[in-house]
């Protein structure tokens, strides 16, 4: 306590915790990607687990922080480039965000209706997962954004918890956006490819500051509430529809999950 009363670590705390939450809310929108491949009801949970996945993770690799230095450290070296523990994973983790972005963008766009129906269910257990390697690679770049900005292991676990309290809170609000805004969803999903290519970069050693992609999103943000304001004021009955992953018919009890085509009328066009 004493050391967050202090006005210096004070100002380090509430600054590494914007910038946590900053670092976070692409991490949000990615579990809540994840999660809307679920029924209704547990998507909530699924939220709630991953973002309570994602602070375990960083506070237990702020509490160890010698083996993340360990990570810097040469493996081995590939066409005069030296790769550390750290780069693998950047390098993974920035594979595996272009391949799962790119697969999204293709499911609701050019996939089958209704995916998550019924009868292609997508399980619990496999969104969890895919949940916790996405954690894995954001906490590092997280515990290691920490570590370089503040000296105090106490000041970094406070900014990790009030970070992850804060996304907790407003996970379900940025869920029910992206949800109901579909081109707010292809650009959520072009921003994971843009910062898996960063995160590749990273790994081979290609610096990029952060400002400059962090720059690029939140202008195209902007372009994009610009975008619904127009749309919702010259044309609020006929908004862009992705296809579902989870469609579910609500008859009743009984209610069975089937494609959307079979629930909705085909649209007519003038």
């Amino acid at each position: 306590m004493e050391a967050l009363v202090n006005p210096d670590n004070l100002v380090a705390l509430l600054t590494l915790t914007a910038l946590e939450i900053v670092l976070g809310v692409d991490n949000v929108i990615f579990i809540s990607i994840l999660a809307g491949k679920l029924p209704p009801e547990q998507q909530a949970r699924a939220r709630t687990i991953g973002l309570s996945l994602a602070l375990v993770m960083r506070i237990l690799l702020l509490f160890s922080l010698s083996w993340i230095i360990q990570l810097t450290a040469p493996l081995f070296t590939v066409l005069r480039q030296e790769i550390s523990g750290r780069d693998l994973i950047l390098l993974l983790g920035g594979l595996f965000l272009l391949a799962k972005a790119t697969y999204e963008i293709h499911e609701r766009l050019e996939g089958e209706e209704g995916h998550g129906s019924a009868s292609v269910p997508a399980s619990f257990a496999s969104v969890i997962v895919q949940i916790l390697l996405l954690d894995v690679v954001f906490s590092l770049d997280s515990v290691i954004t920490a570590v370089g900005m503040v000296d105090e292991l106490p000041i970094m676990v406070a900014a990790v918890i009030i970070a992850i309290g804060i996304m907790l809170v407003s996970a379900g609000t940025i869920s029910n956006f992206v949800n109901h805004h579909p081109t707010v969803k292809m650009l959520a999903l072009s921003f994971l490819l843009l910062i898996g290519t960063s995160l590749i970069a990273e790994g081979l050693h290609f610096h990029i500051p952060k400002g400059y992609i962090y720059f690029a999103m939140a202008f195209s943000v902007l372009v994009e509430m610009l975008n619904l304001a127009a749309r919702r004021r010259h044309r609020p009955t006929e908004p862009v529809e992705l296809r579902p992953t989870f469609v579910k018919d609500g008859a009743g009890s009984g209610a069975v999950a089937r494609p959307a085509s079979a629930i909705q009328p085909p649209r007519t066009t003038a």
